[in-house]
Order: structure tokens, then sequence, then C-alpha cells
């Protein structure tokens, strides 16, 4: 069993899928970076700064004044159905989500790039075909 489990992890795909979980653990920061920094304080001038994370509803009993916030009616208790807070979590999954194609595009494209050969070899001319030559050589027979 010790010799099967050495075998599996000196494959070369567990140390492959070993760097890149590493790697996007690194590129997730980075990501969720760019998004929360950058692009939802962008996104907040243009919605006049909506956060949905407000708006919840309580399941069952809540008191006479309701709760603040869903932190403190989740702290009460109290069953909260944080509707505001999937909706965040959506909006946000579409920005990550969009942001990751970009940089895959952008990727791929100077990948492209990179992988274009500088200049077009030109052609060269090899002479006649085999066909040409012999289609000479069956009218040379026949003017003999």
């Amino acid at each position: 069993m010790i010799q099967e489990f050495r075998d599996f992890i000196a494959k070369g795909n567990v140390m492959d899928m070993a760097v890149g979980i590493i790697v996007g653990a690194a590129f997730t920061a980075i990501v969720t970076s760019l998004v929360a920094d950058l692009i939802n304080p962008i996104i907040g001038i243009f919605t006049g700064g909506i956060d949905f994370s407000g708006w919840f509803y309580v399941l069952g009993e809540a008191p006479e004044g309701g709760y603040a916030s869903v932190a403190a009616a989740q702290e009460a208790g109290a069953a909260v159905f944080a509707i505001g807070n999937f909706l965040m979590a959506v909006i946000n999954f579409l920005i990550v989500a969009f942001v990751v194609f970009m940089l895959v595009k952008m990727v791929n494209r100077i990948k492209s790039a990179a992988e274009r050969p500088d200049e077009v070899a030109p052609e060269v001319d090899t002479g006649p075909s085999e066909l040409d030559v012999l289609l000479e050589i069956r009218d040379a027979l026949k003017r003999s």
C-alpha cells in the first residue's frame, strides 16, 4: 500500500495539480482584491451605493420593532432568510467571473501573439512536379 501511495504521489499529474491549486489560491486573493477594492467602488458610484445585504426576512416571531440588521437577527437566534446577502454574493460572483473571463482572454491573446512566427517562410520553388516531368517525357516519346 505504501508503494502504491508513493507511485501515486510521484505521478506528474498530482504535482501539476498541487501547483495549480497553490497558484489558484494566490490568484483568488488577487481577483478578490481587484473586485472588492477597485471594481465594486466604481459600480457603487453608478448604483448610488446600493447595498442589498440589509434585505432580509425574519421567519417566525420577531420583536415589535424588528431587527436592525441581519447580524442582529442572527445574533438573537432568529431564523433569517437573508436574500440580500445571497443577492450580493450572486452579483459579486458575476463580477468575479467577468474579471476572470477578461484576464483569461488577455492571457490567451498574449499567448497566441507569442506563438506566431515572426516571419512567414518564403515558398521555395522546388522545380517541376513529378507529374510535369512525366508529361514532358510522354510528349517527348510521342514526338520521336
